[in-house]
């Protein structure tokens, strides 16, 4: 308890390019680097705790279903919605991506996960299965649809300018680091796939358990060098 670990948090949109509307509805990255006296340790997540599929070969058909169209060059989201139709397994993404939680009050107001399952090994060699949580302290803020919509037009750059004003007025966001555990040979009985990224372990049987707290207090100086 106690030890201080100095880290890096990179947030963005997924589907967006550059100079996008960061207030789009889309899901949100969330990156940590950790600068640990044995190395860096990267963890890159989203904003929600499960993603659209669970086999990744599937990965380059569903970015191209989510950016523009060959022979127009636009956004089609009839691309989006027939590949999620032919994915049943996007279903619980889709639900979380189309309510108010697709569409939160900028970074600071939003939960990061790993998403993806880890393992941790202990000094006896024993292996365990790992899923991270980062609770925001601010508590979970989100603009509907309409107000989203709205604000990408008077601020396209709204999340951003929100954590970078907030940081440099002193006013430091952070998150609670808990963490779900579960022994490794309990995972392989476990009555679905612990692997697959369109389910969460249920709290009720896995229990948060608290490990520590971020903060941001430091804005980049160089935004191009440091964070992209």
């Amino acid at each position: 308890m106690g030890k201080e670990t100095p880290v890096f948090l990179r947030f963005s949109t997924v589907g967006g390019e550059m100079g996008s509307a960061d207030t789009a509805r889309d899901p949100r990255g969330f990156a940590v680097k950790f600068y640990t006296e044995e190395g860096n340790y990267d963890l890159v997540g989203n904003n929600t705790p499960v993603f659209f599929i669970r086999d990744p070969i599937k990965f380059p058909d569903f970015v191209h279903s989510q950016k523009r169209h060959p022979q127009s060059g636009t956004k089609d989201p009839n691309w989006a919605w027939d590949y999620w139709s032919f994915s049943p397994e996007s279903l619980h993404q889709v639900t979380i991506l189309m309510s108010d939680r697709g569409t939160p009050y900028g970074y600071r107001h939003m939960n990061g996960y790993g998403s993806h399952t880890y393992k941790w090994v202990n000094a006896a060699g024993e292996e365990f299965l790992v899923k991270y949580h980062f609770k925001t302290d601010q508590g979970i803020k989100n603009f509907t649809g309409d107000e989203a919509a709205e604000m990408s037009k008077n601020d396209p750059d709204f999340a951003t300018n929100d954590l970078f004003n907030n940081i440099k007025d002193g006013n430091f966001p952070s998150w609670t680091l808990y963490i779900q555990v579960m022994p490794i040979a309990e995972g392989e009985a476990y009555k679905w796939d612990v692997y697959d990224i369109t389910k969460v372990w249920p709290h009720s049987e896995c229990p948060l358990i608290e490990v520590g707290k971020m903060t941001l207090n430091k804005n980049p100086d160089n935004y191009f060098r440091e964070t992209e």
